[in-house]
Order: structure tokens, then C-alpha cells, then sequence
């Protein structure tokens, strides 16, 4: 190693001695937030090449246009960025040289405008012309689709984690955006999930109504989206990029209101019954856990006419059962509610093979390890519509708010 220091001196004076200049280049290593401010400066200097100017304030610009303006009045604000941003400023863009105006073409007729555009005159050539976006369209699109990094994301992201499993329980559902509708009936408001383009987005908040140029109402929206970007729309670029796909849908709100009562009103229609079961079977597995072992169902039947032939049917377990409590219903979907209630104890389902009176071996559904209890406790949370705030935690057999 010394020999190989001795060596590199001596390459140095010889190199020195030709005149040749030794310059040690070390690799840059930036923080977090220089990487940031550098990646933010390279979206202004992409704007002032495309624009030849310098992004401004004001309502009638473009929102990310007004952002630009922003940031590079921040970055102007703290001399640590102005240094660490002067050596990629090939645009000379921190010095000012470029002009912050630009020309006015608002009062251009249409013949001056195409012709500053590069487009020639022609009554032909224009209307041959398809499928041409309007500017209006063109600035909807790119408002849509410009998204920057959601820096207070950790706030939103249990939102998304605990909205995403309602919709695998069944608390909540998604809804096809109707196209049929229109934008005056589509209603966007606060705390709305949506889905687009395949991801989900939080409307986090919404600004001021106003009149847009064509008299109708718009707004401009907050939104954040799963992936943890972010962008500062308006109400009508979100529904119109919505009515253009396909696939996008409403997130229902959670909560099922009060299904149930112990004593039916006399208004009240009757809708059916929640009933719980336990096995008598004669299985190791189920002896082994009979005092926890449930099944849980709903039905628009006598439930003791439901179980008379229980010990010929592989759903009760090929066995006779008792009926250990019920809950009355009132005006429910039932088989959106059985649902509901399975998908909630699916982590306590017991995995189990049984064989029907023919030999074959068959895997019931709706039975769980779950404590008597903790359906009683079920039911009430479903009652007062704060089911979809809770998980049940099967190792510890107790309900845990998310």
C-alpha cells in the first residue's frame, strides 16, 4: 500500500511538472431534502425550457405552473439551496436573466394566433384537422395526471390500510360511476374514496365552490392517492377523467346503521334471523373445541325447522346441533349480512374435513372458533354501525380497534 502511495505522488509531480492540472473528483452525496429540492428545480428548469419563461402566480394559470412559482420562490428565500442548485443551472435561472413575463397572446385573433403557433392559414388544412384536444382538455388531462410526492402521507396511509379492509369484509363496497348521471349530478365531496385508473384516491379536502367559465359549479380538490402521491385538481378534471374510465367506481361509506332489534316495532318487517350453532359431533377436533366451535348463519326460516335433518347434512357437520343464541333482523339484505358477519371471523374459520353419508369428503363453511361472547359483541357494533372500526384478533380472542 505504500509502495502504491509513493507511486501516485510521483505520477502526481510528474503530471504537475507538465503543466497538467490534478483534480480529485469525489462522487456528490445528498440528504433526502437536497435530493428533493434538486428533483423540484428540475421540474422548473423542464417548464422554462418548454415555456422560455419563468412559471408566475395567479388564479388563471395552470395549478402546477402556480406551484413551480412557489417552490422557486423558496428555493430563491435560502441562499443553502441557491448554492446547492448553481452548479445544474445551465438556464441561468437563479440569476434572473430569464424574463418572468410573457407575451399576451389573449387579445390575438385566431389567424395571428395559429400563426405564432406555426400553423399556416389554410380554410383546408384546419378542417381536415380530427380529433384535436381543445386546450381546455389538454390542461385536464395534464392536471390529472402531474402528481407530486404527498410529504404528510403517513396520515393518510392508515386510512387507505383500514378502508381496504372494510372493502375485503364487506363493510364497504365499490359502485360504478354512472356515466349517465352527468357532471352536474356526480357529487364529490370530503373524506369520498374513489377509484381510478385502478387506484384508490382520498378526497382530502375541498376548496371554495366558484363558477367555472361555462357557469357551472367546480371546486378545487386536495387528492391523495394509494401510492402516496398527491395533486391539487379541480372537481371537474377528477369526474371527467372518472367518466372516461371505465373502471373507475365509488367506495361506499362504512357502516350499516342499527339492523337490528331485540324487540321488532310495530312497523318493523321482519327480515329474517342470525343464528348460532354448536356441534355435538363425535369429531376429535370438535370435541376438542366444542365450547368455542360456532357456526354462524342467517336465514328467513324457522331455524329449528332449518336444523331437523342436521345430522344427514355435511353444513351442520353431519350431526345433530343445538341452536345457542339468535338475533332477530329488520329490513336487511340477509345474504349481504351473512356475508359481512364471515368475512369478519374469516381468520377464525376452522379448517376441516368432513365426509357426507356417501363417502365424500366435503369442507363446510360458516364455522369458527370464536367465544360466544365476542359474536354477542359482534352483533351489538353492528348495531350501532362501528363494526367496521374493529378486527378480530384470534390469537388473543378479543375485538381490537384498527
Amino acid at each position: 500500500m505504500a509502495k502504491k502511495d509513493k507511486f501516485t505522488a510521483a505520477d502526481d509531480e510528474l503530471l504537475a511538472a507538465l503543466g497538467v492540472e490534478v483534480e480529485v473528483k469525489k462522487k456528490a452525496t445528498f440528504t433526502a431534502l437536497e435530493e428533493r429540492v434538486i428533483a423540484g428545480f428540475e421540474e422548473i428548469q423542464k417548464f422554462v425550457e418548454e415555456e422560455k419563461r419563468l412559471p408566475l402566480h395567479g388564479e388563471t394559470n395552470d395549478i402546477f405552473e402556480r406551484l413551480y412559482a412557489v417552490r422557486f420562490d423558496k428555493i430563491k428565500e435560502n441562499q443553502e439551496f441557491v448554492d446547492l442548485l448553481k452548479d445544474i443551472d445551465t438556464q441561468n435561472i437563479l440569476s434572473g436573466e430569464i424574463k418572468s413575463a410573457t407575451e399576451n397572446t389573449e387579445d390575438l385573433d385566431d389567424d395571428e394566433l395559429l400563426k405564432l403557433l406555426g400553423v399556416e392559414n389554410d380554410e383546408n388544412s384546419i378542417t381536415k384537422l380530427k380529433h384535436v384536444k381543445t386546450r381546455a382538455e389538454k390542461r385536464a388531462v395534464e392536471e390529472f395526471a402531474n402528481r407530486v410526492i404527498c410529504e404528510d402521507f403517513e396520515k393518510f396511509k392508515p386510512l387507505f390500510e383500514k378502508t381496504k379492509k372494510e372493502i375485503d369484509n364487506g363493510f364497504r363496497e365499490t359502485i360504478r360511476f354512472r356515466k349517465d348521471a352527468g357532471f352536474t349530478k356526480t357529487i364529490i365531496k370530503e373524506e369520498l374514496f374513489v377509484i381510478i385508473r385502478g387506484q384508490m384516491a382520498y378526497i382530502a379536502s375541498k376548496g371554495e365552490v366558484f363558477k367555472a367559465p361555462n357557469g357551472e359549479e367546480d371546486a378545487r380538490l386536495r387528492v391523495i392517492y394509494a401510492n402516496g402521491t398527491e395533486n391539487d385538481l379541480l372537481q371537474r378534471s377528477l369526474i371527467r377523467a372518472m367518466y372516461k374510465d371505465e373502471t373507475s367506481r365509488f367506495v361506499t361509506s362504512p357502516g350499516l346503521g342499527p339492523l337490528f332489534s331485540d324487540e321488532l316495532e310495530t312497523d318493523d318487517l321482519e327480515s329474517g334471523t342470525i343464528y348460532v350453532l354448536r356441534s355435538n359431533s363425535k369429531h376429535p377436533e370438535i370435541i376438542k373445541n366444542r365450547e368455542i366451535f360456532h357456526k354462524i348463519g342467517v336465514t328467513g326460516n324457522d331455524i329449528n325447522k332449518r336444523i331437523v335433518n342436521a345430522k344427514n347434512d355435511p353444513t351442520f357437520l353431519m350431526s345433530e346441533v343445538e341452536v345457542v343464541a339468535t338475533y332477530k333482523l329488520a329490513n336487511i339484505k340477509r345474504h349481504k349480512l351473512e356475508n359481512l358477519i364471515q368475512s369478519f371471523f374469516k381468520n377464525a374459520k376452522l379448517d376441516i374435513d368432513i365426509k357426507d353419508r356417501f363417502g365424500k369428503p366435503v369442507n363446510p363453511k360458516e364455522w369458527f372458533l370464536v367465544p360466544i361472547f365476542i359474536i354477542d359483541e359482534v352483533v351489538e357494533k353492528i348495531k350501532d354501525g362501528t363494526i367496521s372500526d374493529f378486527y378480530y384478533d384470534v390469537n388473543s380472542a378479543i375485538l381490537k380497534p384498527y
